[in-house]
C-alpha cells in the first residue's frame, strides 16, 4: 500500500512520522521524498536530511535520486528554487518517478511531502494534484504547538475536499512547553474522524524507533 504523508506545516515532524511508519511496518518498505529543498552539497551530490533518513528507515534501498529526483540547495519555497535553476515541477514528472514504487514489490510505501498540503510547483501546479492523480490515501502529521487546531481542521477539509481519504493521522509534539497539551489533542481527536495512530510525545533526541513505540500502524488496515 502507498500513502501520502502530509502535515499541518513545515517542520510539523512529517519526516520523523514517515521515518516511524517505515520502521514499525513489517515487510518490505520504502519511503520517497520527491520534493526537497535545504539541501547539502557533498561529494554525491545535493543531499538532504529528510531523504536520507527515509532511506535510512527503509527495508528496500534505492539510489538516492529516485528517492528525492528534485533536491534543491536553496532552503526557500521549491517551486521558486526550480525556477532560479529552470527546473519544471510538473505533477507529471513527478507521478512518474513515483510510480517506480510499484514495481519494487514493496508491502508499504510512503511518499512525503514538503511543507503542508497545499506546496505549490510553479505554472498554478501543486503537489496536491499528484497525490489526486495517484488517488493516494493520505496521513496527516498535526505538529503539536499552538494554533495547531486551526491548521489541522483548514487541512483536513482541503484534503477531503480534493476528493481523497485521510487514511490516518498523528500528533507529533513539537512543542514541549504547549499550554493544555492533553486539552487540545481531545479536541483533535473529537473533530477529525480519521484514524488517530498515536500521540508521539516531544522526544529530546528523536529516532524512528523511538516514534515508533507511540504509533499504531494496524489502525491504516
Amino acid at each position: 500500500m502507498t500513502y501520502f504523508v502530509t502535515g499541518t506545516d513545515t517542520d510539523c515532524g512529517k519526516t520523523l512520522v514517515s521515518s516511524a511508519l517505515l520502521t514499525a511496518v513489517k515487510g518490505e518498505t520504502v519511503g520517497f521524498k520527491p520534493v526537497a529543498s535545504g539541501c547539502e552539497n557533498t561529494e554525491q551530490g545535493l543531499r538532504n536530511s529528510d531523504a536520507l533518513a527515509l532511506m535510512a528507515a527503509s527495508s528496500i534501498k534505492l539510489p538516492y535520486d529516485d528517492i528525492n529526483p528534485f533536491a534543491f540547495a536553496a532552503a526557500i519555497a521549491p517551486h521558486i528554487a526550480a525556477a532560479e535553476q529552470s527546473v519544471t515541477l510538473s505533477p507529471t514528472r513527478i507521478q512518474a518517478q513515483l510510480n517506480m514504487a510499484h514495481h519494487l514489490g514493496a508491502d508499504f510505501v510512503v511518499v512525503e511531502g514538503a511543507g503542508g498540503w497545499r506546496l505549490p510547483l510553479g505554472d498554478g501546479h501543486y503537489m496536491s494534484e499528484v497525490v489526486q492523480a495517484m488517488k493516494l490515501p493520505v496521513i496527516l502529521v498535526v505538529g503539536m504547538k499552538l494554533g495547531c487546531l486551526n491548521h489541522a481542521l483548514l487541512t483536513v477539509e482541503a484534503i477531503e475536499r480534493d476528493g481523497l481519504v485521510i487514511a490516518g493521522w498523528v500528533a507529533n509534539q513539537v512543542d514541549s512547553q504547549m499550554d493544555n497539551q492533553l486539552e487540545n489533542l481531545a479536541s483533535l481527536q473529537q473533530m477529525i474522524s480519521a484514524p488517530f495512530l498515536g500521540h508521539i510525545p516531544h522526544l529530546e533526541n528523536p529516532t524512528a524507533e523511538k516514534a515508533a513505540e507511540h504509533i499504531d500502524v494496524s489502525l491504516l488496515a
